[in-house]
């Protein structure tokens, strides 16, 4: 680990250890990973993770966060979400995550509550900021704190520290909740959410480990890395993924010949729809 990277560990540290007890929003992700280690170093027993559970996140990813929890000795909790009661959730407008994330962070709160914790955190860092993050604008509303991103940390700071700190998960792909995969506007429903998952769970099981399936009606628009396209087409990986996508119920398989890139769904957003970004 460099010295400004111990630096900003440290910082993040004292910073951390200002807090009576911490609830930690925890997705499982290398970002909320690392500040969940953090925070059992500086705060020990005071520290609970809590991970939203819903049809709009794979349950791989579920399963994944309560074994690196335990792995670290932190009290797991899932937190049943209900965003897919909601209509405005589901209607998938611009603002969809910070509706999701609204009604989220209250849960959260409510849970950290009823164990006498007064502050829940998230994982953001200095990324987020660079693109449009409209459920960082509700995590401000509800006071959660963001230590990493106080910290100043970036995404690769956060895997070369987790790296440093010896973290399983250092390494892991990005990954996001399965209703990106879904066109803003178009209705999200658990059928397409669940067909999205199954799709990637297909992909990752032939070795594309960063990838995502961006539903279009029945056209699955397949996303990987630009390197990994080549083999994606190969006569004996391709024709494998097209039967068995078309066994989830899409008609149409394509690949995207930008490859993956993160928040793609956000090119169709005109300056007027980042109602929360500019705030």
């Amino acid at each position: 680990m460099t010295p400004d990277l111990e630096n900003k560990k440290q910082w993040a540290l004292a910073q951390l250890r200002k807090y009576d007890a911490l609830a930690v929003a925890f997705s499982g992700g290398v970002d909320s990973s690392l500040l969940l280690a953090l925070a059992k170093a500086a705060l020990g027993e005071r520290v609970v993770a809590l991970t939203a559970r819903s049809p709009v996140h794979p349950p791989s990813e579920t399963e994944a966060a309560r074994s690196f929890a335990l792995e670290l000795g932190v009290e797991y909790v899932a937190v049943d979400s209900q965003e897919m009661t909601m209509d405005d959730f589901r209607a998938n407008s611009p603002e969809r995550c910070y509706i999701c994330k609204k009604v989220l962070f209250a849960d959260l709160k409510a849970e950290a509550g009823r164990r006498g914790i007064n502050t829940v955190a998230h994982g953001a860092n200095c990324d987020d900021l660079n693109d449009f993050r409209p459920g960082m604008v509700a995590a401000a509303e509800a006071g959660i704190v963001a230590p990493l991103l106080d910290a100043g940390l970036s995404k690769a700071d956060i895997r070369a520290m987790s790296r440093g700190m010896g973290l399983s998960n250092w390494n892991r792909p990005a990954m996001a909740c399965l209703a990106t995969r879904i066109p803003y506007g178009t209705t999200i429903t658990v059928k397409a959410l669940a067909m999205v998952d199954d799709a990637e769970t297909v992909l990752r099981e032939q070795g594309f480990t960063q990838c995502r399936v961006r539903h279009h009606g029945d056209v699955a628009r397949i996303e990987l890395p630009s390197q990994d396209l080549v083999r994606l087409m190969a006569p004996d990986v391709g024709p494998g993924i097209i039967a068995a996508l078309r066994a989830i119920g899409f008609a149409h398989i394509s690949a995207d010949l930008e490859g993956y890139r993160q928040g793609s769904m956000n090119r169709s957003l005109s300056s007027e729809d980042h109602v929360h970004d500019s705030r």
